[in-house]
């Protein structure tokens, strides 16, 4: 038994090549380099003919496990729709995804084909403009997706009140009177959201912030990162986008217009949808507000202090969106 039971173990090179090899069908010997460490940890696996793989293993999230049956599921029906993605490899036994046995207990693992292709230009329109297409090509696919087995929705109680209450309970919010503009921008974001009736729904990247891409020679987005997928609102997965470019003190609302207009071109969006975007960048901002606080025990609280100071960005961006200058 062990003395201080760990709230996260990290793997391993050695052992996560010994588990590839072990669980799916590439010639050894197996070689493995961590490259990243934090939400998920994800390496770089190459076989022996130097082909190349990326595998995830989950993390414990406050959320609760990892649903990598459903995100699977749906990856591989968007790349046989003939969506740019990261496709999962299937393991001998069939499945799509491995479990890891962790002091902290089970976490899923999953294997991907590495992706080539470049990075996004963060700055540049044309790979805003990919992003755009790609997404809207993934919600025309997820049309013909069941969703029915999937274990979390993406809704407010999900994005918004169960992060809002980890805020509260990691006590990185000292001041009361913070905490308590934090409960009114998230009461006054939920009523304005609930009073567009009914709004999209679609099964979501839940990610596409414009990051977890690779731009291929084509000039296409193949996106990956899919561990936040889920039934959910449209106007959130356009949100994440807009959010990328306008929090932590980004201003890139022409990107925005990109996106949106090459989306547009590839599937029509709703005004309400659109317009509901805007309110989702808070409830956005307090999903993530919400996944840093619930590690303040694991990561030090000095590492997410930020959190406290986040109600000036909400509070900022609620009156820019009131005012209309994004539509």
């Amino acid at each position: 038994m062990l003395n201080f039971p760990p709230l996260y173990s990290t793997a391993r090179c050695d052992a996560i090549a010994r588990l590839v090899e072990n669980n799916y069908p590439i010639e050894a010997p197996v070689s493995c380099q961590m490259l990243e460490r934090g939400l998920n940890d994800v390496y770089r696996v190459t076989g022996q003919n130097a082909e190349r793989y990326i595998f995830r293993m989950s993390q414990h999230r406050a959320r609760g496990p990892a649903d990598v049956r459903s995100e699977t599921a749906f990856l591989t029906h968007l790349a046989q729709s003939g969506v740019p993605v990261a496709a999962p490899i299937e393991a001998r036994d069939g499945r799509f995804f491995v479990e890891t046995d962790a002091p902290e207990g089970p976490r899923p693992g999953v294997l991907f084909q590495a992706l080539d292709g470049r990075e996004p230009d963060t700055a540049g329109l044309d790979d805003a403009r990919a992003h755009g297409k790609t997404l809207a090509m993934l919600h025309n696919a997820a049309e013909s997706f069941s969703a029915e087995e999937a274990r979390y929705r993406l809704d407010l109680d999900y994005l918004l009140w169960q992060p809002l209450a980890r805020i509260g309970q990691s006590g990185l919010v000292e001041d009361p009177d913070v905490f308590k503009e934090f409960e009114r921008l998230a009461e006054e974001t939920s009523n304005a959201i609930k009073a567009f009736g009914e709004l999209t729904w679609t099964y979501c990247h839940g990610d596409c912030h414009g990051f977890n891409a690779r731009i291929d020679d084509a000039g296409e987005a193949v996106l990956f990162d899919f561990d936040d997928s889920g039934p959910g609102y449209l106007a959130y997965d356009l949100s994440v986008f807009l959010w990328a470019n306008v929090s932590f003190g980004r201003s890139s609302t022409r990107r925005w217009t990109a996106f949106i207009e090459a989306y547009r071109a590839v599937r029509p969006i709703k005004a309400d949808d659109l317009e509901a975007a805007l309110h989702f960048v808070i409830v956005r901002h307090f999903w993530l507000m919400g996944e840093y606080a619930s590690r303040a025990d694991e990561w030090g609280r000095n590492t997410i202090r930020w959190v406290a100071r986040e109600a000036e960005f909400l509070k900022a961006w609620k009156a820019s969106q009131l005012s209309g200058r994004l539509l």
